[in-house]
């Protein structure tokens, strides 16, 4: 063998023997365990953070994939970086998107009632030179604190309280907090169902035509269908007249009500931007199908200049921003989450 045909011959057993060896089978299932432990350790400390348990293993152990899955969309949809807003592993994070909707949303909105608006809007003719460039309803304390409907599907009731209670505020200088039970148990001969979803604007004709609604300490948030209580819901702590329409897919109108007075929105809050959301300005990832009702209680521009609205939602404080989310404002039609389709407020 020539010197020249040793040195080749060294060079390609040398390459040979240094090459990245291809994982065998055991090395991959021991990569994926390590992996499978990491996860089962995550969702160990966050079932320690949110307090939750279940009935048995077999539970556990559904709740850990569905918690898998969660968590590898919000670590993929963070990484990307290119988005306003962040998603976490957040209470939501063991429930499949079926069951969040079930629980968490319940907006009714049968074809009838979604194409009849009233025709008045008071705010018509008000100048949006003359509006503030941002408003915060809570810091002018006309906001009572975040609540949580629980697993009853009453968003409703809770969107049209929350703008009753601002009214309530603006109108007498004081801050009472009303009771989203009284419209569970007692405005159930329409459109409203309690936990199996209602509808605003029914709420407050409810409101108007019983005379006012009980207060939150009078007639207490149960998280449940109920009878209705007499007794208690004749002892009205806020009344108003009736309610009216923001123009429909009009956000400068929305901007115009919202600069005086608490808004109800219905918006698409079943998807995953929701259920997952934990801080920033929500610019899309959800569809306009409404199915779910918050609060405007203000609006403003981010650092980066980026309008936006500030919703108050009823999933408890511990949810997106302590119990608020910000949606980005200023687009057109229908706008994000569809949130300019049906706003309404009481009067």
């Amino acid at each position: 063998m020539s010197v020249s045909q040793l040195i080749l011959a060294v060079l390609v057993v040398g390459s040979v023997c240094n090459a990245p060896r291809a994982l065998g089978a055991r090395e991959l299932a021991g990569e994926d365990a390590v992996t499978d432990a990491a996860m089962a350790g995550r969702h160990e400390k966050w079932m320690a953070e949110h307090g939750r348990t279940y009935k048995d293993e077999a539970e556990k152990a559904r709740r850990l994939e569905i918690f898998r899955a969660n968590a590898k969309l919000v670590d993929s949809f963070n990484a990307a970086g290119k988005h306003s807003y962040r998603l976490a592993t957040n209470k939501f994070a063991d429930l499949t998107n079926e069951e969040f909707r079930a629980s968490r949303t319940g907006l009714r909105m049968p074809e009838s009632v979604a194409g009849a608006r009233s025709g008045r809007f008071r705010y018509e003719n008000f100048s949006l030179a003359d509006a503030p460039q941002s408003l915060d309803w809570r810091k002018r304390g006309a906001v009572t604190g975040v609540k949580d409907q629980e697993d009853c599907g009453c968003c409703w009731a809770f969107s049209a309280v929350a703008a009753v209670e601002g009214l309530n505020k603006i109108r007498t200088g004081r801050l009472v907090s009303l009771s989203e039970q009284e419209l569970v148990d007692c405005d159930v001969n329409g459109i409203d169902q309690g936990c199996d979803g209602g509808l605003m604007d029914d709420a407050f004709n409810f409101i108007a035509h019983r005379g006012g609604l009980a207060s939150e300490t009078t007639y207490p948030y149960r998280g449940a269908d109920g009878s209705c209580r007499s007794s208690a819901a004749a002892k009205r702590a806020a009344s108003i007249g009736g309610h009216e329409d923001v123009p429909r897919n009009n956000e400068a109108a929305l901007m115009a009500a919202v600069a005086h007075q608490p808004v109800a929105v219905a918006v698409n809050g079943g998807g995953y931007a929701f259920q997952l959301y934990n801080g920033g300005v929500i610019d899309g990832h959800c569809g306009t199908d409404l199915d779910h009702a918050v609060t405007a209680v203000g609006y403003g521009t981010a650092s980066d200049g980026t309008k936006y609205w500030v919703m108050k939602n009823s999933w408890g404080k511990s949810w997106g921003e302590h119990g608020y989310v910000r949606i980005r404002r200023g687009t057109r039609g229908e706008g994000v989450c569809g949130l300019a389709k049906m706003p309404s407020y009481p009067v």
